[in-house]
């Protein structure tokens, strides 16, 4: 029977892993809710009220990704 040893360290790089998925996920959603606008064919007042909307979204999405890479980075690197 083999022993494996789990280090806090394994949780860090699980909870970096979900947080990136999380932040792709929320990426994902920003190009359909774009794609869907411009299929709408808006015109250009609403399209840019429509983006002033997803930016935000984008830009914490974006935020999300890049902590959890470095959250699982920082996971690798220490354990």
């Amino acid at each position: 029977m083999e022993i494996t040893h789990t280090s806090p360290f394994d949780a860090l790089i699980w909870a970096g892993t979900a947080i990136s998925l999380l932040g792709l996920l929320g990426l994902v959603y920003c190009i359909i809710r774009v794609s869907r606008a411009k299929r709408a064919q808006l015109d250009d007042e609403a399209m840019r009220a429509e983006l002033k909307k997803v930016m935000p979204l984008n830009l914490g999405a974006l935020f999300l990704s890049v902590i959890g890479l470095m959250v699982v980075i920082i996971g690798i690197f220490l354990a």
